[in-house]
This record gives C-alpha cells, structure tokens and sequence, in this order.
C-alpha cells in the first residue's frame, strides 16, 4: 500500500516538475487544444463563439488557471479512488477521467457567462430604448440613437443595427421586431416590442405611463436576476461540498468494516462493480448540479 501511495505522489509530482519547466502553457496548450477540439464537435452551442466572448470579457482561466485545475482533479481523483480500490492502475485511469471533465465544465461557465452578458445588453437595449423614445418619439430613432451610442456590443449591436436596415428597407418596424423577438426570447422584448407596434399603430397617446411602467417593470426584473444569481452561488458552494463528502462516505465504512476486511472484500467483483457504481452516480450527481448552475442564467 505505501509503495502504491509513494507511486501516485511520484506522478503527481512529475507532472507539476513537467508544468514548471514548461511554464505551464505547453501542458495547458496541449491538454486544453486536444480536448476543447473534441467538445468543439459535438456541443450543440457554438463554443468557438461564446468561448471568445468571454475571452474578450476577459474572464477567461489563463494557462496557470486551468493547469492547477487539472493537478486539482487529477490528483483528487487519484487520492479519492485509490480509498476505494487501492488499485494505482484504476486510480490512474480515475484521474485521466476526471481531468477530461474539464473542457465540458469549461463549456458550461463559458455558456453560464455568455448568458450573463447576454442578459445584460438586452437590459441596456430595452432601458436605452425606452429612454430614447421619450426623446424622439420614434422607434426607430430610438434603437438607431441606442446604436450610436455605444452601449452595446456584439452580437446584439449587430443585431440591432440589422433591425435599423429592415426598418428601412420595409417602412415598416413589424419584420424588425419579429426579428429580434425570435432572436432573444426574453419578455422584456417582446412586451417592449408589442407596446412599441401598438404605439405605432394607434399613436403615442399615454404613451409616457405605459413605458414607465415597462422601464419599472425591467428595473425590478433585473434585481430578481441578480438576487438569483447570488443565491444560486451559495447554494453552489454547498452543493459542491456535499458532493465531496458522498465520495468520502468510503472512509465510513472501512473505518467500520476495518481496514483489511475492506481490501479482502475487493477481491469479490461484484463488490468492486458496487463501488465503481457509486463513484459513477456521485459524478453524475455532481455534473448534473453544474450543468443546473451554469444554465438559464440571466433568463427570466
């Protein structure tokens, strides 16, 4: 058992020696290129796009980031399954599992930022435009002064702006705002939007209440995002802690059973299947809370 032990600390060792060498960004550069390349292929959203949004946003790891990230789940992974089989090839095997579970993780924060930000322009796009409105009395002078500002960003500067040139092209703002609705399905926009067609079809007579009203509307909308947001954080550090502690239940019972009448019990397979069985579950408990977390965030 020492000597399996001594093994694993060797390799947890090795690889960090490698990462100091290398500055960490040729361990990084080739862990996160190979695996981002398969997830690239087969996530439904577009991770290239998103991925560089939040890479713009500047919250992207950098390379030192994600390296303590994959010697954390390596190493973690390594120590939490050798407690289960005491086995240094299973525990090898566990760890290699673990670290590439990090791209898809990587995958959701990206997802869970870009959502964030998201959320956030289509705020300034319906507060701005409400605001301009008051000043133009004209929707389209209203999203075209939003759009010369420069509050907003791509990709919904660009969308906006292409609503401007179908306004233009048609005369009319109906394709405009048909556009934008399918684009960003949040109520906030189309209420915004249907409030605006009914202005335009029928005038703009007690206009001024009903988009106050909108603007209160979107301001309250708002805080329940961002009150969301931290609570959803707390209960994330609690969920994560939980997790933890299910895969270290194994510890209870060889503390019960004892220690060598555990390891005499591996011998038997359907005892080893029980145990892969319930790190495959806690895992997948554990996943499906991130991917919980990280979606919908900033919708309504």
């Amino acid at each position: 058992m020492t000597a399996t032990l001594f093994m694993i600390v060797l390799f947890i060792f090795g690889f960090i020696v490698v990462y100091r060498k290398q500055n960490g960004e040729h361990v990084y550069k080739y862990v996160s290129d190979k695996m981002v390349a398969v997830y690239d292929k087969v996530m439904p959203f577009s991770f290239k796009v998103v991925r560089q949004k939040v890479k713009d946003l500047g919250q992207e790891y950098t390379p030192r980031q994600y390296t303590i990230q994959i010697i954390t789940f390596a190493s973690g992974a390594a120590i939490v399954s050798y407690l289960y089989f005491y086995s240094l090839v299973i525990s090898v095997i566990y760890a290699i599992l673990a670290v590439s579970t990090i791209p898809y993780l990587t995958y959701l924060r990206c997802k869970r930022l870009y959502s964030e930000f998201i959320f956030e322009q289509i705020q300034v796009y319906t507060t701005n435009t409400i605001m301009e409105f008051g000043t133009t009395q004209s929707f389209v002078k209203s999203i075209e002064g939003v759009y010369e500002s420069g509050v907003l960003e791509d990709p919904v500067k660009a969308d906006v702006k292409h609503m401007i040139d179908l306004a233009y092209d048609n005369g009319t703002i109906e394709e405009s705002i048909a556009y934008m609705n399918e684009k960003y399905d949040f109520y906030i926009v189309k209420n915004m939007h249907q409030l605006f067609l009914q202005i335009n079809n029928e005038g703009s007579k007690d206009a001024g209440s009903s988009l106050e009203n909108m603007s209160q509307d979107i301001d309250m909308l708002v805080e329940n995002v961002y009150r969301d947001r931290l609570d959803r954080a707390n209960f994330h550090k609690k969920f994560l802690q939980f997790g933890l502690i299910l895969y270290l239940m194994v510890m209870l019972v060889q503390f019960l059973l004892g220690t060598d009448k555990y390891i005499s019990m591996l011998n038997e397979w359907w005892v080893q299947a029980m145990l892969h069985g319930i790190v495959a579950i806690n895992t997948y408990f554990l996943l499906s809370g991130e991917k919980y977390y990280n979606e919908d965030v900033g919708a309504e």
